[in-house]
Parts: C-alpha cells; structure tokens; sequence
C-alpha cells in the first residue's frame, strides 16, 4: 500500500492525542490490506481495495474513529468502535486485521461494501413540516441553502427537527437549522473538517 501525503498531512493536523491513534491504525490496515491503497473521502482518510472503500478513520476534537464500511454500526458514535481517544480504546489487533479483511472480501464479492443482497434501497421521503417550513421561508437565505442541498442533506436537517420527542425540543432544532443554513452550513458541517 502506498501512502497518500493527504493522509500523512491529515494526521499532522490532528490533535496530539489523535495521532498515534491514526497513526496505528494507519499501519494495521497496511498489515491488513497489502493491496489497498490510501485516499481522502468525505474529508476523512480511506483504506481502498481495486477502488472500492474498505475502511475509513477520522479524528474529532476529543475522540477517534474507524469506519469498516458494510459492518454494520454501534452505538451513538461514527463506526463500530465508539469514540477511540487511545490505542488501548481499540479490539486487539487480532480483530481488527481479521474485520478490515471480511469487509475487503465482501465487497470483492459483491462489488459494494452494504450487506444483505447489496441492493440500495431509497429512504421514504420525509414531508416538509408546515412548522420548519415557516421557518426557513422567514429567513429567505436559509431558505434558498436548504433548496440548494442534496436529497439526503435535505433529509438530514428534516430528520432532525421530526425526530425531536418533544415540542420545546422540536423548536430549538428548528431555530438552530434556520441558523445553520442561514449560514450556509449543513446539517453535519462541523465533521467536515477535524
């Protein structure tokens, strides 16, 4: 595998914590994945195999995380390991190696990285509430950055204002949405960059 200057300038960029932590499992998916080659995706380093996203690993402010595409997810954290703020936060290596490599081999054998018959399926759509809807027609630049997102950074914002369990809840997501895209953000901006 060779290394991507992009990832190596990534690491140096990262909180002192979080290096060696990169830095390990940078070195793991080489052991693991002779043939995977590195790259940045969705701002985020990548372990690629014949192009195909294997695994990924990105650091926060206070915590880690790997990514093993297809592996399902756990708990409230990016990726199946939580929040990794030292190497001892991690499975063994053992575990590790042998993950990374089920996912390169699923994904050799389907041609994707998603489980079950690899077939995507569409999320239903999420009506627009007459409530946010209000909200950002009040504010006309938040409007218009809401109408310009994707699909699914549309559904993002809406997903959060719908799911909030009580109104007082509801509002202070919609307030901060309106904000948000008024600004030009989406819904996830602050994990754009460590």
């Amino acid at each position: 595998m060779s290394r991507d200057a992009r990832v190596d300038a990534y690491i140096a960029g990262a909180a002192a914590f979080a290096r060696p932590v990169l830095e390990h499992l940078r070195d793991l998916a080489h052991r693991a994945l002779p043939d995977a080659e590195e790259a940045i995706k969705w701002g985020m380093p990548h372990f690629l195999v014949n192009g195909r996203n294997v695994a990924g690993m990105a650091a926060f402010k206070a915590h880690c995380t790997l990514v093993i595409h297809g592996d399902g997810r756990q708990g409230d954290a990016m990726g199946q390991f939580g929040r990794i703020t030292a190497i001892t936060d991690l499975p063994i290596e053992l575990v590790l190696t042998a993950r990374l490599q089920v996912a390169r081999d699923r994904i050799a054998a389907r041609g994707t990285a998603q489980r079950g018959d690899g077939v995507r399926r569409p999320k239903p759509e999420i009506p627009m509430p007459d409530d946010f809807a209000a909200a950002l027609d009040a504010m006309p630049a938040a409007r218009r950055t809401f109408d310009g997102l994707a699909p699914g950074q549309r559904r993002d914002y809406l997903e959060w204002v719908t799911e909030a369990k009580t109104l007082a809840t509801r509002e202070k997501r919609m307030a901060q949405s309106v904000e948000w895209l008024a600004e030009g953000k989406k819904r996830y901006w602050k994990y754009e960059k460590c």
